[in-house]
């Protein structure tokens, strides 16, 4: 019976220094737990501060971006009412100079269609080609013809050549 005393205290001896030594390494292992639970708490409050940081500079940004849209968009618009207003005045001035070169051109009509038909050749024949084409065609057929009959033969050949192309009396049309 001692024998078996002794075996149930050496095992029960065995047995509690097991359970210390258990009991110590899950202490242990409970305190490696601890320690990484809080360092994982702590990454997370760090990612949440960053996610809020990056929240906050992303809204910040995009307030940024539709005060930089709507300007530009007001500027589009100014510059769209410009380019409007560009073109009425641009429009004006090309129908304001159609109407002057139109009453140049009845003036000089007018005026070649008074003078003696001696005195218009002689001028127009030492004028550019294409110019005295332009007052012949607007002269009347019946002025044109005595007008060119007093011309020099070429350079009334010339401009018989211009008129046979029609406005604008450009050489080099018929050189092509």
């Amino acid at each position: 019976m001692r024998i078996i005393i002794f075996l149930f205290i050496s095992i029960s001896l065995f047995a509690s220094e097991n359970l210390i030594e258990c009991n110590k390494i899950f202490q242990e292992r409970k305190q490696e737990l601890l320690h990484e639970l809080q360092r994982i708490d702590e990454q997370q409050q760090a990612f949440e501060a960053f996610q809020a940081a990056s929240k906050a500079l992303l809204e910040k940004k995009e307030a940024k971006l539709l005060k930089k849209e709507k300007e530009l968009n007001a500027t589009l618009k100014d510059v769209q009412q410009i380019k409007k207003d560009i073109l009425k005045i641009y429009e004006k001035n090309r129908q304001l100079l159609q109407e002057i070169k139109s009453a140049k051109d009845d003036k000089i009509t007018q005026t070649y269609s008074k003078m003696k038909d001696s005195k218009a050749a002689a001028i127009l024949d030492t004028m550019p080609k294409e110019e005295a084409a332009k007052i012949l065609f607007n002269l009347a057929p019946k002025k044109m013809a005595k007008i060119m009959a007093k011309m020099q033969p070429q350079t009334a050949s010339q401009i018989t050549e211009l008129l046979t192309i029609n406005p604008p009396y450009d050489q080099n049309l018929t050189k092509n």
